[in-house]
């Protein structure tokens, strides 16, 4: 296994940004070089332990999607190498795995959240007005259902340390023109539709997503960031999924389950995890990836 890589430090490149996940350097004008790190976030704090090997796990399930999605919708891959942009073998040695080159595009200002099932905010939203995020759902739900059809639940794109917020269609359609709107509402269901089938053909049910876009200089619509990862999605197991409880996961709620046991007010900086937290939050994550894309 890698050396676990909390933080990058290229000095080839111009750093641009330090996300939540990922490291985003500059190539040139027109490419970034994106490293994902073992850090985790967890209700948008990040901690201060890494996870041994995510980073390396998001990076390959990310492209093997991006591989099956590629009919759907174009994404940001530029086909660039490693060796292309880091010249230096011991930098490229520090992010191999886990570090790709893609385009630059213009992000939407929008994050594209569809669930298939009714859990997290979706589930407090239904709760207290049998909606989610304005769409009507119906009534009697249990906790973790399937839900009759795929929906779409954008939120807004909140800066490092601040908290999305769920909007409805029509502030999707205000920020973005109702084509748009239209556009990235339809290829995010499309992507999950096709996705989740593959993965429970594996034994993982996907109960939510989130993915994000950006525009070329053509204005056409672009996949970027990162696609159903266990970071970025919810994963349960589905031999052991039922109805009506907070399911089992391969993904890191399993690192919020653990943190809603302490006295910990969800603010910087985040509480350090034991051992034997980091060890099984890994193992999900591996297993997540050993699943789908072997």
């Amino acid at each position: 296994m890698q050396p676990t890589l909390y933080e990058s430090t290229l000095t080839s490149l111009p750093l641009l940004v330090r996300g939540k996940v990922r490291d985003v350097y500059a190539v040139g004008d027109d490419h970034l070089l994106i490293v994902t790190t073992d850090r985790l976030s967890a209700f948008d704090v990040i901690l201060p332990d890494p996870i041994p090997g995510k980073g390396a796990v998001l990076t390959a399930v990310s492209g093997f999607w991006f591989e099956q999605t590629r009919d759907l919708v174009p994404n940001h891959l530029s086909g660039l190498s490693l060796a292309d942009v880091l010249p230096n073998a011991d930098e490229r040695a520090q992010v191999e795995g886990r570090a790709i080159v893609v385009k630059k595009l213009r992000a939407l200002p929008v994050e594209a959240i569809v669930r298939g099932y009714l859990i997290g905010s979706g589930w407090k939203d239904y709760q207290r007005s049998g909606a989610v995020c304005g769409i009507a759902l119906p009534p009697g739900l249990q906790l973790a259902d399937r839900l009759p059809e795929t929906i779409f639940t954008p939120s807004t794109k909140a800066e490092v340390g601040a908290h999305d917020e769920n909007i409805d269609f029509e502030q999707t359609r205000s920020l973005l023109g109702d084509a748009l709107a239209q556009q990235v509402r339809d290829v995010s269901i499309a992507i999950y539709d096709r996705c989740a089938a593959y993965a429970l053909e594996r034994g993982i049910i996907i109960a939510d997503t989130k993915f994000e876009f950006g525009l070329d200089d053509d204005d056409r619509l672009v996949l970027i960031d990162e696609v159903l990862t266990p970071d970025s999605s919810r994963f349960w197991p589905a031999d052991s999924y039922m109805p009506g409880k907070s399911p089992d996961s391969f993904d890191k709620q399993f690192v919020r389950d653990y943190l809603e046991t302490l006295d910990w007010d969800k603010t910087p900086p985040g509480p350090a995890l034991p051992a034997e937290v980091i060890e099984q939050t890994a193992a999900k994550y591996r297993e997540a990836q050993k699943r789908l894309t072997t």
